[in-house]
């Protein structure tokens, strides 16, 4: 049973029915893992919908071995990217309320218990939750994990230092009710930054979000350095992006990374040309990421290749925000055609 009604709770109580999203390409192994995830629920009782997304590797074959195990449906659709996909998703889903999963996220076994409870306790008709690293995940997998989530990297945005009223969910760990969907009309063609685009757009429209902090994911993040590199760059570009569509909304935290490419840059420069001296500021810091990553994973080899994934989070969005800010800004160049072409290539 969970609290109906949007900006306040409602004294009227009814149940809502739960359907997850996972849009997928090209990522049976992953799925598996997923899938396995939401059969070892403590809690059971919800609807799974996982939409192909124009995949050449089909994860069909991975959805009929959880048939008997999970109320679970299949659709294959032309490759339109994850946004749309989850529309379609949503479209068909028989929940009242949808949660969205990225194929390479793991649930702990009382991810589904936890979220109900929480919303059963304060309803929100929008909410999102964190992530973490998997003692199973490999180390440089756990190194990403402390990029993407550190105060030293991200400043806390990306959830548990987010005001709750202004809290905007992402879409590998986000759910929202039917309401915001009919509202809102779901996620746009954006490839990148769609979830922060849609967030900000429930906000608009007079829903409460919330962050439940115990609702994590394990995302695994499967990926190289360079393609990491390219993913964070593609975020800088869709942070000016969200300015354009959403005037008002880029604060000065979102143009840190850039600040700080522009800040090391010079003192590279400084240090070669005047005195070695100028590199003292970013060894500190190199030296901060690297104990806070050591000292939390308790390993060294962690410590040390979060220095190398923090420095590639750090200049990836910085000078993809860079690259955006003077095409877009500056030169008024439109949005970029990247963001037009295959998400996946």
């Amino acid at each position: 049973m969970l609290w109906s009604g949007t900006g306040t709770r409602s004294r009227k109580r009814f149940k809502v029915d739960i359907s997850f999203i996972i849009p997928v390409f090209n990522r049976p192994i992953e799925t598996e893992e997923l899938l396995r995830s939401l059969s070892l629920q403590t809690r059971k009782g919800f609807q799974v919908i996982v939409v192909e997304d124009g995949s050449t590797v089909s994860s069909e074959p991975v959805v009929e071995k959880y048939r008997d195990q999970l109320n679970i449906s299949y659709f294959f659709k032309d490759n339109s990217g994850p946004g749309l996909s989850r529309n379609y998703g949503c479209e068909r889903a028989g929940g009242q309320y949808v949660i969205f999963l990225d194929s390479d996220c793991i649930l702990p076994e009382g991810y589904f218990q936890t979220v109900e409870d929480a919303l059963h306790e304060n309803y929100t008709d929008a909410f999102g939750g964190p992530d973490r690293a998997h003692r199973d995940f490999t180390k440089f997998q756990k190194a990403i994990n402390f990029s993407m989530t550190s105060f030293l990297t991200t400043g806390g945005i990306r959830g548990g230092n987010e005001k709750m009223e202004k809290f905007h969910p992402r879409s590998f760990n986000m759910g929202f009710s039917k309401k915001v969907f009919e509202a809102t009309g779901g996620f746009s063609s954006m490839r990148f930054g769609e979830d922060v685009d849609l967030s900000i757009r429930i906000v608009e429209h007079g829903f409460q979000t919330q962050l439940i902090r115990e609702a994590y994911v394990f995302h695994k993040r499967r990926t190289t350095l360079r393609q990491f590199f390219k993913q964070v760059y593609n975020s800088g570009i869709a942070r000016i992006n969200l300015h354009k569509r959403h005037p008002g909304t880029l604060k000065i935290v979102h143009a840190a990374p850039a600040l700080f490419t522009l800040g090391v840059l010079l003192l590279a420069v400084l240090s070669f040309a005047v005195s070695g001296w100028f590199a003292i500021p970013v060894l500190f810091h190199m030296l901060l990421l690297f104990f806070s990553a050591a000292v939390k994973n308790r390993c060294i080899t962690i410590g040390l290749l979060a220095v190398v994934t923090s420095y590639t989070q750090l200049f990836g969005y910085g000078t993809g925000f860079l690259h955006a800010f003077w095409s877009r800004m500056i030169l008024g160049h439109g949005e970029y055609s990247a963001f037009n072409r295959n998400f996946y290539k």
